[in-house]
């Protein structure tokens, strides 16, 4: 079974870090998988995609409807045929697939990532998300929304939809196991010794909220001098982020990793709690891992509470709270020095081999060609 996977960029993000798991663990002599992804530039992930057999195809101009359709269709002319087109780009994914079912693509996957239901969007932006949304509806097989919160934000009626399905992220959990010296990890990272690390992964983009972490972090500094800030991953806004640094006179209580290919390590030696402001989320797999490393983790109430594994594990603050609130939070959850464990259960439910298939389930039944009522059962919805 061939599938094309759409999506912008094969840069390191949540999405991104779960399709290659995907990638690596999928039976590959029944799956082929290449990814479609909107850009020339190389993404982070290139390397390793190509080293497991895919393929990853430009596919350009998004923004002029009729170049890209030419695009798509050249790509699928090219590289094709391909049975599934799956795709991760959120309401463009409506023309996407009205695309691929033009070009006669059976199986037909609307993904929903994200959690923004761009409430504030204006009248043009609105007829968008509108037209898409019910592009989406007519021409996906099958819809997959990764939490509730991700669902309602693309197509409202996805809950009485029988085509549609929740599917959390899954995890490799194989990245958790190595034992980590912690000393050895903090020294390479220039963190001083006896310091508490505040943490934060994410990419430097408005909604993961930076704004918000450094203002905490200003409190943080006021009120206990002991405490370090670390920060993972890069992006747009970095470099207006390190210049409020300096301004706030940081620089030596922060350390900016840029992007890290041992994320789960960083998490488990380096940190001692996880702070997550985000304005909005789909699923967050950042918020995920903190808690399987054992961390204590501190968050916006905008995310989805389907992001906490375990009662207790996050503490949900209001994204209106001045952070003075924030800090005196994290403060308390420092003083309690508590490294919280995830159960077997639900590291099994949430690993990438329990998704992996999980989701063939949901192309398998579409092989035969009855693409029309497609009802999975999935029993990897969070406890709530």
């Amino acid at each position: 079974m061939r599938i094309l996977h759409v999506l912008g960029k094969l840069d390191r993000g949540g999405v991104e870090t779960w399709l290659v798991q995907l990638l690596g663990h999928v039976d590959r002599s029944h799956y082929e998988m290449d990814f479609m992804v909107h850009t020339t530039n190389p993404g982070a992930y290139d390397e390793e995609v190509r080293a497991l057999g895919a393929k990853i195809i430009p596919c350009l101009h998004t923004s002029n409807p009729l170049e890209y359709a030419r695009n798509f269709r050249r790509v699928l002319k090219t590289y094709g045929p391909y049975d599934c087109v799956h795709s991760h780009v959120h309401h463009y994914s409506g023309y996407v697939l009205l695309l691929a079912r033009l070009y006669g693509v059976p199986i037909r996957i609307a993904h929903s990532h994200t959690g923004n239901r761009e409430e504030d969007a204006g009248l043009s932006r609105r007829a968008y998300l509108s037209l898409m949304s019910s592009l989406i509806v007519r021409n996906a097989t099958v819809g997959v929304a990764v939490s509730e919160l991700a669902g309602d934000s693309l197509v409202g009626s996805w809950k009485t939809d029988r085509r549609w399905h929740l599917l959390p992220y899954g995890i490799d959990m194989r990245r958790f196991v190595p034992v980590i010296d912690r000393t050895s990890l903090r020294t390479s990272l220039g963190i001083r010794s006896g310091a508490l690390v505040v943490g934060h992964v994410g990419r430097f983009v408005d909604v993961k909220n930076h704004r918000k972490f450094l203002d905490v972090a200003k409190e943080l500094s006021r009120l206990d001098p002991s405490l370090h800030f670390l920060l993972v991953g890069d992006g747009p806004l970095q470099s207006q982020v390190e210049a409020e640094i300096f301004a706030a006179g940081l620089t030596g209580r922060f350390t900016l990793t840029g992007n890290r290919a041992d994320v789960p390590q960083i998490l488990q030696g380096a940190m001692d709690v996880f702070l997550f402001p985000s304005k909005y989320e789909g699923l967050p797999i950042a918020l995920m891992e903190a808690q399987l490393a054992g961390l204590p983790c501190v968050a916006s109430d905008a995310i989805t509470p389907e992001a906490a594994l375990e009662p207790g594990m996050v503490t949900w603050m209001p994204l209106s709270a001045p952070a003075s609130e924030w800090a005196t939070v994290i403060r308390q959850v420092i003083s309690r020095r508590e490294r919280p464990s995830v159960s077997i259960a639900v590291r099994e439910r949430l690993s990438i081999e329990t998704c992996c298939r999980n989701l063939v389930r949901l192309y398998n039944p579409l092989a035969t060609g009855n693409t029309d009522s497609v009802s999975v059962s999935l029993d990897v919805i969070h406890s709530k």
